[in-house]
């Protein structure tokens, strides 16, 4: 089945050009059965890049999603302009009496400063409190992990020496995790973070349950059954050039990055990479989907009770 997103939105002619099946909404009305809602609070600068990463991966479900595009009420974005965010976005106090069956929360480029400090952090916790109440099942990624689990449990975090960036090895801590069905044992993943979880801080009653774990990079990612959500550390959307981007524009700044680890061919950054996380990316949105579908209300307005 496919997913719906406004009409006029630029990733649906990518999406669309890849084999992804997208809904218009009047086709989408004429058939007789509740779509799933996924609200995207998208904290990223590049909107576009991050709605279609998100978008491609929700889509390959066999469900009909809709698909709503959020953003934070009173930041004004540098890289995106006011007439795009106003045409395909809804600021959050916009939808806030809303119910979604799942939530994302995406990562953020602010992970260098103490969450007090970022400018929107008071909305911040309002929507984290707001995913209790509104949603089924929140899913959070990368900054958002972060922010979550130090607003949820008090977890801290640990800034690395210097920033875990590459393709990276995971180990499939719980293979009878619903979020992990048909996971091979050992899979590679992509990662570009300066913060890790303290792992002396997390919890002792089992509230939190680590799913995925890497030797090299440490937790990927945790299910918390006390707040029902799922906290991603690391990148399943990325396309296969992301990090490749990343590291030139982290070269034309001056910043002298290192090398993506197990990315670019023989180390060579001339060299396209080799994107070896696809399969693994759209088994877990299935995998995530499918459960939302499972366990769900029918009625939106029983969601949060």
């Amino acid at each position: 089945m496919p997913i719906r997103i406004p009409d006029a939105l630029p990733a649906r002619q990518i999406l669309e050009a890849e084999g992804v099946n997208v809904m218009d909404s009047s086709r989408a009305a004429r058939q007789d059965i509740r779509p799933l809602r996924i609200g995207l609070l998208n904290l990223m600068p590049n909107k576009q890049r991050t709605e279609t990463q998100f978008a491609r991966l929700i889509g390959s479900t066999p469900l009909q999603v809709d698909l709503t595009l959020v953003r934070i009420s009173d930041h004004k974005s540098k890289n995106t302009s006011e007439d795009y965010l106003n045409t395909f976005y809804s600021k959050w106090e916009e939808i806030r009496a809303q119910k979604f069956d799942g939530f994302i929360v995406t990562g953020a480029p602010i992970a260098h400063l103490p969450f007090e400090e970022v400018r929107y952090w008071p909305e911040m916790v309002e929507i984290m409190d707001w995913t209790q109440t509104n949603v089924h099942s929140p899913l959070f990624i990368c900054w958002g992990v972060q922010a979550a689990l130090y607003h949820f449990h008090k977890v801290a975090r640990k800034r690395r020496a210097e920033k875990a960036v590459g393709i990276y090895r995971h180990q499939n801590k719980k293979p009878a995790s619903p979020y992990l069905r048909g996971f091979s044992d050992d899979f590679a993943l992509p990662v570009s973070r300066y913060n890790d979880i303290d792992r002396d801080t997390l919890p002792k009653d089992g509230s939190l349950e680590i799913l995925i774990d890497s030797d090299e990079v440490g937790i990927c990612m945790l299910e918390d059954h006390k707040y029902r959500a799922l906290y991603m550390l690391n990148h399943f959307e990325y396309d296969s050039g992301s990090l490749a981007e990343e590291f030139a524009r982290d070269q034309k700044a001056g910043l002298e990055p290192a090398l993506p680890a197990h990315y670019f061919p023989a180390n060579d950054p001339t060299r396209l990479p080799i994107n070896t996380w696809r399969a693994t990316a759209h088994l877990f949105f299935q995998n995530w989907i499918n459960e939302l579908y499972q366990s769900t209300p029918f009625d939106l307005n029983e969601i949060g009770t």
